[in-house]
């Protein structure tokens, strides 16, 4: 019998458990915060009014037509052409010692003449050099093409950022060493 009061006392202490703790306060706050809540939506913009063109066909080029096609080919291969045949004879030759070095390392030291000829001095790591007009510095075929008292003057041939080979003057100023 004793075990049947306190079952039966359990089980009203876990009746009262499942009772209406408060939920109806919750459920009335939140039906509250809903209804005050208003969501703040920004209007669209109108949309930009879109008015079809007719296409006309008369003065378009087709893109596919084999003389456009012709055109563009021949234009290329002229092209190519003209690059191959200024840099070709650069290619053909034999390089000189001078052109293992990049133009930046070399510095004109001096001048003087040599049989009625205008020869620089050119140094390169601690060596001197003696260059005439016709020989060849640098790494980008560059050839000297005139020579005076303060400066080594050279046409180079380089590539452009189209890959394109290009002439472009070059030179060297003579470097006076500071006392």
């Amino acid at each position: 019998m004793r075990a049947g009061i306190c079952f039966s006392a359990m089980l009203l202490v876990l009746l009262a458990g499942c009772g209406n703790s408060g939920e109806d306060e919750l459920r009335q706050w939140m039906a509250e915060q809903r209804s005050q809540a208003r969501p703040r939506v920004t209007p669209l913009v109108e949309p930009k009014k879109f008015t079809p063109q007719a296409y006309t066909q008369e003065g378009a080029v087709d893109p596919f037509s084999l003389t456009k096609l012709t055109q563009a080919l021949r234009r290329d291969t002229t092209q190519s052409v003209a690059n191959t045949t200024l840099v070709a004879p650069e290619m053909a030759r034999r390089k000189e010692p001078l052109e293992a070095f990049p133009l930046d390392s070399m510095a004109m030291v001096g001048s003087l003449q040599k049989d009625g000829k205008p020869v620089a001095l050119v140094r390169i790591d601690n060596l001197l050099y003696q260059v005439r007009v016709g020989n060849y510095l640098g790494q980008n075929f560059g050839r000297v093409t005139k020579i005076d008292e303060t400066e080594v003057s050279l046409r180079e041939i380089v590539q452009d950022a189209t890959g394109d080979w290009i002439e472009r003057t070059a030179s060297l100023v003579l470097q006076e060493r500071a006392k």
